[in-house]
């Protein structure tokens, strides 16, 4: 970073800080760890001495065992993108026009997380619904471990709740499909062959102004060997747009080759494979009570406005956890 032009190319430059952030993320919290361990140590000595100091070696050991607990946690982050850029896609699926908030609702859910551990969002693409919420959006969140935490969140993610969309106040259930992927460096070798992929254009929607109306800004990339589609709307350059298209694209040939590791590693030890894309992974409920449990690890908390607010930490650690004893 201290070389002559670094910040000449942008993307390269962002991209090695955030490799620096992750390994800060790991290096520095171990390397406290270690200094509060010859802290204790030491403390240990003196306290043969004198017992007033009982209390708090027992104060710092108790603070040593959870930093060691978090360390240990993040061990776990130890897949070949897990230190990458996270590509969240959220779909409204079944519900109508409760299903459209709720997809908006995810976006500001991760939105907050990101912002409770200081991590950018970039959005990529959004496409509103002309009543309310969206049909669909995508970002990119940065940050230490971003994909290694957030990939868990692949899946469908089903709310219950009195519908606000509804003159006679009902129950509805709406559902929402939320997609990760690891935002790839171009050093990162993902054979695509050109001729596999098939390039639409169209003319961007939503807000925007007039130009999104006049021309066919916006890029629909089509793999045809996997059947992966994604699209960028967001730039008023066509140009911009299909280079972001094939990032996302990438990324997500790059989760799949992922998965595919992980399925094999999983039928090696003749366990069942990850919860994969399609599947609900977690249930929030506002009616008739408040809670939010994923579906995999039973983990639950009682507070469906202090999950929506960012507060997901518990759920990512959880399905880090069930992960290892999966396999």
């Amino acid at each position: 970073m201290g070389q002559t032009g670094f910040w000449d190319n942008q993307e390269k430059a962002q991209a090695i800080i955030g490799q620096l952030k992750s390994l800060k993320a790991i290096v520095e919290p171990l390397q406290q760890a270690l200094e509060s361990s010859e802290d204790i140590e030491a403390m240990l000595e003196l306290a043969e001495e004198d017992a007033s100091l009982d209390r708090e070696v027992g104060t710092e050991v108790h603070r040593l065992n959870r930093d060691l607990a978090d360390l240990e946690l993040k061990s776990l982050l130890n897949g070949p993108h897990d230190s990458a850029g996270a590509i969240v896609t959220i779909h409204a699926r079944d519900g109508g026009t409760d299903a459209n908030d709720w997809a908006e609702m995810l976006l500001r859910m991760y939105t907050q997380w990101a912002d409770c551990n200081e991590y950018s969002v970039s959005l990529l693409d959004r496409n509103d619904n002309d009543e309310a919420g969206i049909n669909s959006a995508t970002v990119v969140v940065r940050g230490p471990m971003a994909y290694g935490y957030l990939k868990g969140e692949t899946g469908i993610h089903r709310l219950v709740r009195i519908s606000p969309f509804n003159a006679e106040g009902k129950r509805q259930t709406s559902f929402a499909a939320v997609d990760v992927s690891p935002e790839v460096s171009e050093s990162v070798e993902i054979e695509i062959d050109d001729k596999d992929v098939r390039e639409d254009t169209f003319r961007a929607s939503g807000a925007g102004g007039q130009h999104v109306n006049k021309t066919d800004s916006a890029i629909r990339l089509t793999h045809m060997p996997s059947g992966v589609v994604v699209q960028c709307q967001n730039e008023r350059s066509q140009h911009k747009n299909r280079s972001t298209a094939w990032k996302m694209l990438r990324a997500r040939l790059a989760r799949l080759e992922d998965e595919k590791r992980e399925a094999e590693q999983a039928e090696k030890y003749k366990n069942k494979a990850r919860v994969g894309f399609g599947s609900q992974i977690r249930n929030y409920f506002l009616h008739p009570d408040q809670r939010v449990k994923d579906a995999r690890t039973g983990h639950s908390e009682g507070n469906f406005h202090n999950v929506w607010d960012g507060n997901l930490q518990p759920f990512l650690d959880a399905y880090l956890r069930w992960r290892v004893a999966q396999n």
